[in-house]
């Protein structure tokens, strides 16, 4: 079985492309094109593993020249041999010299690989030759691994852009791992991220990919930010976007870091079609190698410039230093200190300038050219500062933070401060701000702000000496210049409303001769002619002798809090007297309304007709609105039935109401059809003392020929139940009541039979404050099915189990023909 049909195996030759075997049945003429195409493509890709492929052999020809100091015939003589005498072909023996002489990533990920199939020949076959065959394919899809990293390694090295280096890992090293698709992304310094190259996503998806701007969460993004990778099993269960989703939206997808000496310039994405299975320790590190191997491609990547933009300018150490000396607070300039396996361990002290302050008050030669950790080996602590250094360093992302503790250890003892951090990567180096903040400097300054913001000021007075200190809050508050003398304790009542001498003579008192604290309100009246609210506290300072010295105190303008409390006592006077008038009115209207729809009415005595009539008032009194109804016999025989709603609550919705419903009553007697009814009934409305508007359902039944003539202006249309079915009458068009001038309603017609039971209803019955109408309609159709065996019955049995939650007016007329 191929390598190709397993995830995570790197088995297969590289000199593929062998034709399929062609059926019997001719080919159109597409299918040879296609056939040949196909046939073509295959050609190409063993060419360039040929290629590729004597490339490493001649690497490898050049190494046994420098270790055996023979001439390239002889090298390619013992390169041969060697091969077979290690059951190899010159190819895989040339891969195992090269990486037993590079000794770098390449080769480690290889020794695992081996190491690992060793491990499973070492274990005893369960079936003798089946066992055996096993561990021999175990062995030659290792071998295989090596050679197709290799191959993608020089493929890669090769290739004069990302785009190349795509092609190279995606056809050497990623399709028999399954994968079909690869994205080289490019981190910018802003945290965006750029696709420099990619292969197996269609062009034009590739191209809506070109940028993502910072701080867009994608797959590319958690790869950047978490810096051991992601593997995501299914792209579609992430939630995340990314490129070529539509393509494969439930394949698996691999986000992993590019980066070398501590920082990271882009990141290697690989999608597979389906879902993708954990994957083993030995697929992991080939996919990381694979990842540094795209750093190094990289981390000498320039952003293509726009049309019309200058050079592109990647400060530097050495300007970074210049532009730290401009600060106005103190700046570090960092650059990678790395160990000597070209890891990032530290960071060095490149630069201070000259606002430099240390947390331990060392001088800025101490701290400049030391390693970061040496120079604060606390940062790496609970602060993390050294951990969010390294990741700036390593994503470009910056890093802001308030209030962190700073500390330095000196003569093994801790000196902490408290300081803004703010962290930027510049280049190659980074630059990190901290404002170190003056704990007292800090708690004086919240003071006065709190002084600031109460309108409290504070003074202090020496009785000995007759000193008298006011700071400029007060002085504010007095509205007397901050040049002007201060005002004795004594004379306070002389820049008093003359009603508040006794307190303050009180509070005189108290202070100075009980020697006591103190406190009193009073209206300060200012050379300026205002006069504002004070409170004064104020309490003695004693000697040793019991003596009085001191009288130290605040005053703060309680002006605000005085209307406040003024305000609110006649607010409340003015919402007893409203309450009060809110009770009578909603009484008034009840009494109105039970005077025109008495809650018990005699029912209409019709042949072969029953007619039942529901009135459901608010359940809040405040809410009493003008919902209406009306079944009257008329001179001609035929039945009046209506129902309205008129907008609003109250008094002024009651008598509207009123009006409306006597003024259908009396129009109805001269014969007029339903919709020359509501028009002249939207006449009504539209004189009507401040601008009524209303919904109603007017509709004349004739007993004879049993059948109803209807129309409607804005209201839900009636109800017809005929058998165990029940649905509304088909809409026809009317607007509401009073809106305009002048409106026109259209009639429709329904024929009625023995058994049916028609309803009219105000929107009291159904509506819902969390479900649309044609919802709550829809509702009210599944609870008018069966049909009780009497029609109030049926009318009591809607009202109880209405799902209304509106707390509105309920109005329902029903009819059933005998």
């Amino acid at each position: 079985m191929s390598g190709s049909e397993h995830p995570g195996d790197l088995g297969g030759d590289v000199r593929r492309g062998e034709s399929e075997p062609v059926g019997m049945t001719p080919l159109s003429p597409v299918g040879r094109l296609a056939a040949t195409v196909d046939r073509l493509s295959r050609e190409v890709r063993a060419a360039q593993a040929e290629a590729e492929g004597r490339a490493l052999v001649e690497l490898a020809k050049g190494i046994l020249v420098a270790r055996l100091g023979c001439g390239p015939a002889e090298a390619a003589r013992q390169l041969a041999e060697l091969a077979e005498q290690s059951r190899a072909t010159p190819l895989e023996f040339a891969v195992d010299v090269i990486n037993q002489a590079a000794r770098d990533r390449m080769s480690e990920v290889t020794a695992a690989f081996l190491a690992a199939t060793a491990a499973v020949r070492a274990t005893p076959p369960e079936d003798g030759a089946e066992g055996v065959r096993g561990a021999e394919a175990g062995e030659a899809a290792a071998e295989s691994a090596a050679v197709r990293l290799r191959a993608a390694e020089s493929g890669a090295l090769a290739a004069d852009d990302t785009q190349a280096v795509a092609d190279a890992l995606l056809e050497q090293a990623l399709r028999p791992l399954g994968a079909v698709a690869v994205a080289i992304w490019a981190a910018g310094y802003d945290g965006s991220l750029t696709l420099v190259g990619s292969a197996g996503f269609p062009p034009a998806e590739a191209a809506r990919w070109r940028y993502v701007p910072p701080d867009v969460a994608t797959v590319a993004r958690c790869g950047l930010t978490e810096r051991s990778g992601q593997w995501f099993a299914s792209l579609a269960r992430t939630g995340l976007p990314s490129v070529g989703r539509h393509q494969y939206p439930d394949g698996g997808r691999v986000a992993v870091p590019a980066g070398t000496g501590g920082r990271i310039h882009g990141v290697l994405e690989i999608a597979w079609p389906a879902p993708l299975a954990p994957q083993p320790p030995q697929v992991v590190r080939q996919v990381e190698a694979l990842a540094e191997l795209c750093a190094h491609t990289l981390e000498s990547y320039t952003p293509p410039r726009e049309p019309g933009q200058g050079p592109r300018v990647v400060p530097d150490a050495v300007e970074l230093m210049d532009l730290a000396d401009g600060l106005h607070d103190p700046a570090l300039v960092l650059v990678p200190h790395l160990d000597a396996a070209g890891h990032l361990a530290d960071f060095r002290i490149q630069h201070v300038n000259n606002r430099f302050m240390d947390p331990a008050g060392r001088p800025r030669a101490v701290v400049g050219g030391a390693l970061l950790l040496e120079a604060y080996p606390m940062a790496a602590g609970d602060s993390e500062l050294f951990q969010n250094v390294e990741r700036v360093y390593a994503t470009g992302e910056p890093f802001r933070a308030r209030h962190m503790n700073l500390t330095a250890l000196v003569d093994q003892v801790p000196l902490s401060a408290v300081a803004d951090i703010s962290v930027s990567r510049h280049g190659n180096a980074v630059l990190l701000i901290w404002r170190i903040e003056d704990e007292t400097a800090r708690l004086a300054s919240l003071l006065q702000h709190a002084q600031r913001l109460g309108r409290i000021g504070g003074f202090e007075e020496n009785l000995l000496t007759g000193e008298i200190t006011w700071n400029g809050q007060l002085f504010d508050l007095y509205g007397r210049p901050h040049t002007s003398t201060p005002v004795p304790l004594e004379e306070l009542a002389a820049h008093a409303h003359p009603d508040d001498a006794v307190a303050i003579g009180r509070f005189l008192r108290t202070l100075l001769h009980h020697r006591r604290p103190a406190s009193a309100a009073f209206r300060l009246r200012r050379p300026d002619g205002v006069t504002r609210h004070v409170r004064v506290v104020a309490e003695p300072v004693l000697d040793t002798d019991d003596r009085l010295l001191l009288v130290r105190g605040a005053c703060q303008d309680i002006s605000a809090q005085h209307w406040t409390e003024v305000a609110l006592a006649a607010t409340r006077d003015q919402l007893a007297q409203t309450e009060q008038q809110a009770v009578e009115r909603a009484r008034l209207t009840l009494q109105l309304q039970h005077a025109i729809m008495p809650p018990a009415q005699t029912p209409l005595q019709v042949p072969d007709l029953q007619v039942a009539v529901r009135y459901r008032p608010a359940e809040t009194e405040q809410l009493v609105g003008g919902d209406w109804y009306d079944a009257v016999m008329l001179p001609s025989g035929r039945v009046l039935l209506c129902v309205g709603d008129v907008a609003g609550h109250g008094i002024e919705a009651a008598t509207s109401m009123v009006v409306l419903r006597n003024a259908l009553r009396g129009l109805a007697v001269t014969g007029a059809g339903p919709g020359q009814l509501l028009s002249w009934l939207n006449i009504v409305a539209h004189h009507l003392t401040g601008g009524v508007t209303a919904t109603a359902v007017c509709g004349l039944y004739d007993p004879a020929r049993r059948t109803l003539r209807w129309a409607r202006a804005g209201h839900l249309p009636p109800v017809l139940v005929r058998g165990p079915g029940a649905a509304p009458l088909p809409l026809v068009k009317g607007m509401l009541l009073g809106a305009v001038a002048e409106a026109a309603y259209e009639e429709a017609e329904a024929e009625l039979t023995a058994g049916d039971t028609l309803l009219m209803y105000t929107d009291g019955l159904i509506e819902r404050r969390d479900r649309p109408v044609e919802e709550a309609l829809t509702q009210l159709l599944s609870t008018v099915r069966p049909t009780p065996n009497t029609l109030d019955q049926h009318l009591d049995r809607l009202l109880t189990y209405s799902r209304s939650d509106t707390d509105d007016d309920t109005c329902l007329v029903g009819i059933r023909v005998g």
